[in-house]
C-alpha cells in the first residue's frame, strides 16, 4: 500500500521542491519588465517593481521608480526575502534530501517566516505609495504582482510545515512503529 506525507522519508522531498517554485516565483516577480500594475488594459500606464511606462501603441515613455524611496524599499526587501529563501532552499536540501538533519528543520523555519515577513511589508508598501503617488483612474494589480504574493504564501507555508516536522523524527528517520488500524482479538 502507497503512503505519502510530508512525515514520511520517501517525501521528503516534497518540501525542497516547494521551496524551489517560491523561488522561481520570486524570481518572475522581482524580473518582470510589466505586470505589477496597469491601467484598463493596459493602454496608457504599466508599471513593474522597477519602472512605470506611459504612451499610447507603440510610443511609450519609460521611467525609473528607483528614484522613489519606497521603490527601492520595495526592491531591496523583495531581493533581501529573496537571498533570504535561497539560504533555506540549500539548508533544506542538505537537511532532508542528502542527509537528515532533524535541529536544522526549524531553523530553516525561522528563516522563511523572516523572508515571509519582509516580503509581505514590500507587497503592502507597493500599492499603497503607487496609489497615493501615481494614481489617475482604476487600476489592476496584475500577473508579477501575483506571482511576488505567490512566492510568499509558499514560503508561509513551508516556514509552518518545517517548524512543525521535528514532531515527526522517527517518521523521518523510519524508526516509527508500525499502527495498525484493525486489529483482532
Amino acid at each position: 500500500m502507497f503512503r505519502c506525507g510530508i512525515a514520511y522519508p520517501r517525501c521528503r522531498w516534497i518540501l525542497p521542491l516547494l521551496l524551489l517554485f517560491a523561488i522561481i516565483f520570486d524570481i518572475i516577480a522581482i524580473a518582470a519588465q510589466s505586470g505589477w500594475v496597469e491601467d484598463e488594459n493596459a493602454k496608457t500606464h504599466y508599471a513593474s517593481m522597477w519602472k512605470q511606462c506611459r504612451g499610447r501603441n507603440d510610443q511609450w515613455e519609460c521611467k525609473s521608480l528607483m528614484e522613489f524611496s519606497w521603490a527601492q524599499a520595495v526592491a531591496a526587501l523583495m531581493i533581501i526575502g529573496l537571498i533570504i529563501l535561497i539560504l533555506a532552499f540549500i539548508i533544506s536540501v542538505v537537511a532532508l534530501c542528502c542527509t537528515l538533519n532533524i535541529p536544522l528543520l526549524p531553523l530553516i523555519g525561522g528563516f522563511l517566516i523572516v523572508a515571509v515577513i519582509i516580503q509581505i511589508i514590500a507587497l503592502i508598501i507597493y500599492p499603497v505609495m503607487f496609489n497615493d503617488l501615481i494614481y489617475e483612474g482604476y487600476y489592476d494589480y496584475t500577473w508579477a504582482y501575483g506571482f511576488g504574493w505567490g512566492a510568499t504564501i509558499l514560503m508561509l507555508g513551508c516556514g509552518i510545515l518545517f517548524c512543525c516536522l521535528p514532531r515527526y523524527e522517527d517518521e523521518l528517520a523510519n524508526a516509527a512503529k508500525v499502527k495498525y488500524l484493525y486489529t483482532s482479538a
